[in-house]
This record gives structure tokens, C-alpha cells and sequence, in this order.
């Protein structure tokens, strides 16, 4: 794994993020990647309404919900990548909770995902963003 990989700050800025993006912009798939040839990791949310029409307004949400949640948790709104569901990431991590179904967020082992040479991705469950906090 590379020198910054995933620290439980940063799940846990991801997950209170989640949540509260979620409520704006229903979240089909989300979790933090970071690729073989980057030590910054990157917390990827798919939405199937995300759209060509919506991508400037909903980047103005994450901006929004990274200040509002600055007091409790920090997550850095330039490492939030909004990425649409048919994107081969969003269909992969949604391919693995599909196969291993479970109402835990899971590691991806791997060395590629989506198509992506990685060092580390952190998927979340559904279920860790559309349950209350």
C-alpha cells in the first residue's frame, strides 16, 4: 500500500459526507480509491440522477457539505470526485457488493478496479449512508 493509504479519519469524513450527499443526491455507489500511481487517495460517489445538467450543482453541494461538517470532520472537497453510475469505477464497486452482499463496508484487495491499477479501495455500503448517523 502506498505511503497515504486510507486512514479512519478520512472513512469516517467519507461516511458523514455520504450521508448528507445522499439526502441532496440519492448515491448509487461510493468509496475512496487510491490508484498504484497516486499517494492521494480519492472518495469517488456515483448517482444514477447525476447528469451533464446537474454536475456544476452538485459539485456546489460538496462544497457546501464539506464546510458544513468542517467542525466535526475534516474531508478536503478536492478529493471528492463525482463520477456518473455507468462509469466502469461506480459499476465495479456496485458489481462487488452485489456478490458479496453484506450490510459492511469492505475492502477491495485486488490490484485493479474498474479498470484502475490500485494500491487501496474502501467501498461503503449502502446501508453506512442511507441509515441515520
Amino acid at each position: 500500500m502506498g505511503q497515504n493509504s486510507l486512514v479512519t479519519d478520512e472513512i469516517v469524513a467519507g461516511s458523514e459526507f455520504l450521508h448528507r450527499f445522499n439526502q441532496y443526491m440519492p448515491v448509487k455507489a461510493a468509496f475512496w480509491l487510491q490508484a498504484a500511481d497516486s499517494d492521494q487517495p480519492y472518495l469517488y460517489v456515483a448517482s444514477d440522477e447525476l447528469s451533464d445538467q446537474n454536475f456544476d450543482i452538485a459539485y456546489g453541494e460538496v462544497l457546501r457539505i464539506t464546510k458544513e461538517i468542517r467542525s466535526t470532520s475534516y474531508l478536503d472537497p478536492f478529493c471528492v470526485r463525482l463520477i456518473y453510475a455507468d462509469n466502469p469505477l461506480a459499476q465495479a464497486a456496485v458489481q462487488i457488493e452485489q456478490d458479496y452482499p453484506a450490510p459492511l463496508n469492505t475492502r477491495f484487495r485486488g490490484s485493479e478496479f474498474g479498470g484502475v491499477s490500485v494500491d487501496d479501495v474502501y467501498i461503503y455500503s449502502p446501508k453506512s449512508f442511507t441509515s441515520q448517523p
